[in-house]
C-alpha cells in the first residue's frame, strides 16, 4: 500500500485500514501500476496516478484481512454510503474477494478470506453470495486436488 496521511489533515477515517492500491485500482477501473499515490484525508481519498487525479469515498473500500476485522460501526458507515447508492456493497467487492480467494497460498487463509465475506455478506445480493461461495469451493478443491 502506498497510501500517505495529507500533512493538513488533523484525524484520518476509521475505514482507512481497508483502503489498498488493489481496491483503489477496482474503484477507479485501473490497473495498480497507474496509481502513483493515494492520500488518505479525513473524510476522502484523494487518488494521484498517470492522467489520472480522483476522489474515492471510504466506504467504498473492502475490508481485508491483516487489519482489525469489520466493526458495527463500520458497518454502519457502509451502509450510509450503500443507502444513497443501490442499497448494496458496490458490484467490485465480488470480483475483489472472488481475485483475493484464488491469491491464497493456503486452506487456512481461504478460509480467513472466507470467514471475512461472512461477516459482510449482508451486504452482497444473495446471487452475489452464491457465486462468492462457488468460488470458495473451487478454489478450496484446486487447493486440496494439490496436496
Amino acid at each position: 500500500m502506498i497510501a500517505t496521511q495529507h500533512s493538513e489533515a488533523k484525524q484520518i477515517n476509521p475505514l482507512a485500514r481497508f483502503v489498498t492500491k488493489e481496491a483503489v485500482a477496482k474503484v477507479l477501473k485501473v490497473q495498480p501500476e497507474q496509481i502513483r499515490e493515494i492520500r488518505l484525508w479525513p473524510y476522502i481519498i484523494h487518488v494521484v496516478g498517470v492522467g489520472l487525479s480522483k476522489f474515492v469515498s471510504y466506504a467504498d473500500m473492502p475490508p481485508i484481512l491483516g487489519v482489525e476485522p469489520p466493526t458495527l460501526q463500520d458497518c454502519t458507515r457502509w451502509w450510509k454510503r450503500w443507502r444513497k447508492t443501490q442499497q448494496q456493497a458496490p458490484a467490485f467487492w465480488v470480483e475483489f474477494y472472488e481475485g483475493k480467494f484464488r491469491q491464497c497460498r493456503g486452506v487456512e487463509e481461504l478460509f480467513n478470506w472466507g470467514k471475512l465475506v461472512g461477516k459482510i455478506k449482508h451486504g452482497l445480493s444473495g446471487f452475489q453470495v452464491d457465486w462468492l461461495r462457488k468460488s470458495y469451493v473451487v478454489v478450496k478443491q484446486c487447493m486440496e486436488a494439490q496436496v
